[in-house]
């Protein structure tokens, strides 16, 4: 579809008011969205992707909706953050009213909230209820997977037939082409703005910094009691094959070792060192050495690494420096079940020797 095609937004539209599922194009990843005030079309989420039903989605509103709709209480710092960023890629955590189904929330007094800047997908809001509803999407990928930023990744990801516009549980996917951030959306709690003031449960394309200039309060780092938020368990973003974070001092050796005891390797790097292409690595994939770059490249890369059924995923680690704090958060949670692959795919091979 063309990036404002009228006819498959309103198809969109009324197959959300119907019960259906859509994925949709956002400037972060792409959403399985459904009405987030029909429980039953918000389980169907669940199914879909193989969620946990205590994992909350977030609601997405088209520009200018009410907020005060969906929640009990606005606080004056979830104004000035509104202000500031929205429409982009920020999700504000807020009290939940009684009204909204929690199926939203996972069973939580809260919700998360968010109004995205790509403009299919504010124009498929704006038709859905006539720009007065809200649609609860997740990314549209099964969970724990690499995200989608492509229409096509969300048709592999579930099952395409032959129609180009559907997919598997999917009433449609409307393609709005790649997404301009590339990673999720910052997630900010501000439910307990009296006791804890602003927590930052998952970091983004807009940074803690970017949060404190506005508010002027440095968002905390999330406690035990902070709430469940969308891609935030320790496991998230992970290929089916095994993903190892390398320093770049380290990558060209460790290639060059895993080659050796007959492991194949993908690689994702963003210096210019090449001196591990003598072990013949099946894929290598050199994303841009900054951080909104990396960012846009980063789960397409992962995909691609992926598909070449490699033993292992080497990543370059990428600098630590708040400006990488997103990407860095993805890839940790990427790389958490293969805690250690390296060493057992090194020590497995020698034992057999």
């Amino acid at each position: 579809m063309s990036e404002l095609d009228l006819s498959a937004i309103g198809y969109a539209a009324r197959q959300l008011e119907a019960g259906e599922l859509v994925a949709f194009p956002t400037e972060t990843v792409y959403g399985l969205g459904a009405d987030a005030e029909n429980p039953a079309a918000v389980a169907k989420i669940y199914a879909a992707k193989g969620r946990p039903s205590n994992h909350p989605v977030i609601v997405h509103l088209a520009p200018g909706a009410d907020i005060g709709y969906w929640t009990t209480e606005v606080p004056e710092q979830a104004r000035q953050l509104i202000d500031a960023f929205w429409p982009g890629p920020l999700t504000l955590i807020l009290k939940r009213a009684a009204h909204i189904p929690d199926a939203v929330s996972g069973g939580q007094d809260s919700v998360g909230v968010r109004c995205p800047s790509h403009p299919v997908a504010q124009a498929l809001l704006r038709a859905f209820k006539g720009g007065k509803g809200g649609v609860a999407a997740p990314s549209a990928n099964k969970f724990g997977h690499v995200s989608p930023t492509t229409a096509q990744h969300v048709r592999d990801e579930f099952a395409s037939d032959a129609d180009q516009d559907k997919a598997g549980p999917l009433a449609c996917v409307l393609d709005g082409g790649q997404s301009d951030v590339g990673i999720e959306s910052t997630i900010v709690d501000l439910t307990r703005m009296a006791t804890h003031g602003p927590v930052l449960l998952r970091p983004g394309h807009i940074s803690a910094s970017d949060i404190a200039r506005v508010i002027g309060i440095e968002p905390k780092q999330p406690d035990a009691a902070a709430p469940r938020a969308s891609g935030t368990l320790e496991a998230h973003y992970a290929p089916s094959t095994p993903v190892a974070l390398v320093l770049s001092k380290d990558l060209a050796d460790t290639v060059v070792s895993l080659s050796a005891h007959g492991k194949s390797v993908s690689i994702i790097c963003h210096s210019a060192g090449g001196a591990f292409q003598a072990a013949h690595p099946k894929a290598v994939l050199r994303l841009p050495a900054t951080p909104d770059g990396y960012a846009y490249d980063l789960y397409a890369a992962l995909r691609s690494a992926d598909a070449v059924h490699a033993d292992i995923i080497l990543v370059e680690a990428p600098p630590v420096e708040p400006a990488w704090q997103g990407v860095n958060d993805r890839l940790r949670r990427a790389a958490y079940d293969s805690s250690g692959i390296l060493s057992r795919l090194l020590n497995t091979t020698d034992r057999t020797n």
